[in-house]
């Protein structure tokens, strides 16, 4: 896919450490996370502080049993939202991946989104 789009840029690292790579890519409008790790909302976090623009968006795939196994998704998934949130990551939409993956959710959301104005009436 990288071939046939420019703006995609494909980094064979390990996400966990975005210092090694942060030479090879500029600030991006999205970021999108499918990393098997139990400190995967961590990851999506730091990653945003070092690369996603104020008023970007994020994706991540979370995988409930790559967390911990020994609690119902649903408690997962709340919980990685809520790292997520400490991190300025605003989600906007959760969907599980059932029936097609089992334990799966994907949230989407916004990083550092602009505080919204108040219409100001005329009087």
């Amino acid at each position: 896919m990288a071939q046939k789009r420019r703006n995609v840029v494909p980094i064979i690292e390990d996400a966990r450490h975005p210092a090694k790579y942060r030479m090879l890519v500029s600030m991006v409008d999205v970021i999108f996370a499918d990393v098997a790790q139990p400190d995967q909302a961590r990851i999506v976090g730091l990653n945003a502080s070092f690369f996603l623009k104020a008023g970007g968006h994020y994706m991540i795939s979370i995988k409930a049993n790559c967390i911990d196994a020994t609690m119902p998704a649903e408690i997962v998934f709340s919980n990685e939202v809520k790292k997520l949130q400490a991190d300025e990551l605003k989600p906007a939409e959760q969907l599980t991946l059932e029936p097609f993956e089992r334990d799966h959710a994907c949230v989407v959301g916004g990083y550092r989104m602009p505080k919204k104005q108040k219409a100001v009436t005329a009087a």
